[in-house]
């Protein structure tokens, strides 16, 4: 255990939120910093101190060694790809800048442990399906590059600094806290089965499919769907992996090693919810490549963690029950 506090940067956030139940439920004490801009102060679990600010807060040091922080898992952060396209400067801003100042405070504070959310988009479009750690890292997207550019501060800050690292490349995460205490809660949110089990309660009238012309087994987008418990505890086992190997740092996929098409996700939230979603097609968006599948064998060996929901109809049933709940909070 930790002699001190974790810090979760984007804690009132979705990942983050989960990653928070996760520490706490293993004993940890939890300080979240988040300026609520895209997060919410009632997600965060009243065993967690919350510091509303943002990552980039100069003062985030004193915070730090206020609380004596540890160990940081840093969530914070834009995350829309065709957004990025639109709004680079924002993405560079959010999560590039932003990290090299807390990174910064980190290093000031004498924090050892460092935990990153990063992304398979760091990947681009992969030469071969499943991808690993040692593949070429080329986004297509400024939002895979502002990722990429904070992996590579992270190693060159981590040689020069008492501080160890890992960063989890996430694949598609989806679903909710089993026992239906936090979920994805964004408004206007972009991702798959969040926008499905949406229009299956009725909040959306159908599902948009950006490209039907991939070269996949249908034509539509291929990802691999990881349900957001299962990588809260992720988190919490690469965070026991640095403490127990304080001068080694790693890069670790977050996926199950199987995808799912964009077809075959909405044919199992008719299935969860017996009744059928309207498609509707549309064309590609940019920046989306056709297939982002885990290598995830190296995550597997370097962790005793093990995927405990890896099923696509328990992720949808998971999120569908957090969507009614939100819909009884009148949120």
């Amino acid at each position: 255990m930790v002699d001190g506090k974790v810090m979760v940067t984007g804690g009132a956030g979705y990942i983050g939120s989960h990653a928070v139940l996760a520490l706490l439920d293993a004993g940890y004490e939890v300080v979240v910093v988040d300026n609520l801009v895209t997060g919410f102060a009632w997600a965060v679990d009243a065993r967690a101190t919350l510091v509303e600010t943002a990552v980039e807060d100069p003062a985030l040091a004193e915070v730090m060694r206020e609380h004596r922080v540890r160990a940081i898992m840093h969530f914070a952060g834009s995350v829309v790809v065709p957004e990025s396209v639109a709004d680079p400067l924002k993405y560079y801003r959010n999560n590039t800048a932003a990290s090299r100042t807390l990174i910064e405070s980190a290093v000031a504070a004498g924090v050892p442990h460092f935990i990153f959310s990063s992304t398979a988009a760091t990947y681009g479009t992969p030469e071969r399906v499943p991808v690993a750690e040692g593949d070429p890292t080329r986004p297509i997207n400024p939002y895979g590059w502002s990722k990429l550019m904070t992996e590579q501060m992270l190693g060159d800050i981590a040689a020069a600094h008492p501080l160890n690292y890992c960063t989890l490349r996430y694949f598609n995460v989806a679903g909710a806290d089993p026992q239906g205490r936090s979920g994805q809660s964004t408004v206007g949110a972009t991702h798959l089965i969040k926008i499905a089990v949406e229009a299956a309660t009725g909040k959306r009238e159908a599902v948009g499919v950006y490209g039907t012309d991939f070269p996949t087994r249908d034509g539509t987008g291929v990802r691999d769907y990881i349900h957001v418990t299962d990588l809260a505890a992720a988190h919490v086992s690469a965070l026991e992996l640095l403490m127990a190997e304080p001068t080694r740092s790693h890069t670790l996929n977050c996926g199950y090693g199987r995808g799912f098409s964009v077809l075959e996700v909405l044919d199992a939230v008719d299935r969860v919810t017996n009744r059928r979603i309207e498609r509707r097609m549309e064309q590609r968006r940019a920046g989306d490549p056709a297939e982002l599948v885990a290598d995830n064998r190296a995550i597997l060996a370097a962790l005793p963690w093990r995927p405990e929901r890896d099923d696509l109809d328990l992720i949808v049933r998971d999120a569908l029950a957090w969507e009614r709940k939100l819909a009884e909070m009148g949120r």
